[in-house]
């Protein structure tokens, strides 16, 4: 089915097809808590959603909430664009498959993180009979739909990205490999929660961090953590970076070069979307380590942009991170006063600025 070209319209692909569906749709620069978005009926899908349209995207990825009622299942679905999902509640199972090939099903918690191969048919299922499962998605859908503007192109597509999935039957047991330092391929990760992480130095405050490289895709993600009494460098990319908290409590300042920043709060279920290349540091305002997900692009294997090339670099020096000592010192001062709030001791060293 194609998507109506009238300048009329003044929507997008994506903008039309999403405004069919029916769905709530929640707007802004934050989501404070994931796990209690309003859902409603979805008739795609068999659950109930609602959209999740972050103004950080600039129309490059998507998201959604959907919920699979107690001992229910979603209907299957095949798509041609990437979908990342994260689990906020529930436990259950995702079967999927290509036509004439077997089954593969993989069971999935609190935590869990996995990305649908392109094209290929999966299902979901909730194995509890007394409570309701709830995921977080984030997709491709914007950039594929507006591209290609038929709907049965994406929806209704029998190419077989045999590059993406074979049908293994390990394809997702969980099991994964080292591309390089910090970067782990796989395409299922059974909780992000206890993910061992890596130090990273470079990003300060003594924070770790891994990134995933999923299920061949363009759209990966990364886990990082930094302790408590503490905050990471400023740093810039492009945009559509879903940032999820998964424990601690804190902020995140936002800001264009030049500009006054935004102050996000964040805590376990908070979602933000930094705006293409505004800058943006995160701030560990509790009594607990602070680590989050980040569903983005910059994937080492597809690139599809340099713009994550430079991030632990010096802006000095033509990199895209404002180390401690060119901060603005109104930060520091900031921190200080909200950790001094949460009855937090700031473990932040004192710099000499250039």
């Amino acid at each position: 089915m194609p998507i109506s070209n009238s300048p009329a319209t003044m929507r997008t692909a994506y903008q039309q097809w999403q405004a069919a569906e029916g769905l709530p749709v929640v707007a802004g620069f934050h989501v404070d808590d994931l796990r209690t978005v309003e859902v409603q009926p979805w008739a795609r899908t068999g659950g109930r959603a609602a959209f999740i349209d972050m103004e950080g995207t600039g129309g490059t990825n998507a998201a959604y909430v959907c919920e699979i009622a107690p001992g229910g299942k979603l209907a299957p679905r095949r798509h041609l664009y990437e979908e990342v999902v994260y689990v906020l509640a529930g436990r259950g199972a995702t079967a999927v498959w290509v036509e004439g090939g077997p089954k593969v099903t993989f069971e999935w918690q609190v935590g869990s993180l996995f990305a649908i191969p392109l094209n290929a048919t999966y299902q979901h299922f909730n194995a509890s009979g007394t409570e309701a499962a709830r995921y977080y998605a984030v997709t491709t859908a914007p950039l594929v739909m507006n591209l290609f503007h038929n709907l049965d192109f994406v929806f209704d597509n029998p190419f077989v990205f045999r590059d993406r999935f074979t049908g293994a039957p390990d394809a997702f047991s969980g099991q994964g490999t080292f591309l390089a330092s910090r970067i782990w391929e796989a395409n299922f990760i059974p909780d992000v929660a206890r993910f061992q992480l890596l130090e990273w130095k470079e990003r300060g405050a003594g924070g770790s961090n891994v990134m995933f490289e999923l299920a061949n895709n363009t759209l990966i993600a990364h886990i990082s953590e930094f302790p408590v009494g503490t905050y990471k460098k400023a740093h810039r990319h492009g945009p559509g970076a879903n940032v999820i908290t998964l424990s601690g409590t804190g902020y995140s300042l936002l800001w264009p070069d030049g500009a006054r920043w935004t102050k996000v709060d964040w805590h376990e279920g908070s979602v933000f979307v930094p705006p293409d290349y505004w800058w943006h540091q995160h701030f560990n305002a509790g009594a607990t380590p602070a680590r989050y997900l980040a569903i983005r692009w910059g994937s080492v294997k597809h690139k599809l942009d340099d713009k994550h090339d430079t991030l632990a670099q010096d802006r000095a020096a033509g990199g895209n991170q404002i180390e401690y000592e060119d901060e603005d010192p109104e930060i520091r001062a900031l921190f200080e006063r909200e950790v001094a709030r949460a009855g937090v001791t700031s473990r932040m060293p004192a710099v000499a600025r250039r």
